[in-house]
């Protein structure tokens, strides 16, 4: 889930919400955003949350990204809290077919 938080928070615009069903996943996702982001130039200013892989947020500057084990996110509820700031209609990509190979 992305949500548009530029015009109630000064300090960021976006924040990018998504979670896993284990800590290992949250650990795996953060990392390879982080890796990805990294290798076009654009590292995470503050990380936090590693150690305990329940809720890991990279932040980037004008992007935050929140990465939850599923309970937490639960609890949490980020998207409840939210909810009056715009929301961003966007889906991954379909990963490439292996068809034919």
């Amino acid at each position: 889930m992305v949500l548009d938080v530029g015009e109630v928070l000064a300090i960021v615009d976006w924040f990018v919400i998504t979670s896993a069903r284990n800590s290992r996943l949250v650990r795996t996702i953060a990392e390879e955003v982080e890796t990805a982001l990294k290798g076009s130039g654009g590292g995470p200013l503050r990380v936090e949350g590693y150690r305990e892989a329940e809720w890991v947020l990279l932040d980037f500057g004008d992007l935050v990204l929140h990465v939850f084990l599923d309970e937490v996110r639960s609890y949490y509820e980020l998207e409840r809290l939210w909810g009056d700031v715009p929301r961003l209609d966007w889906e991954a990509e379909p990963a490439p077919s292996m068809a034919g190979e």
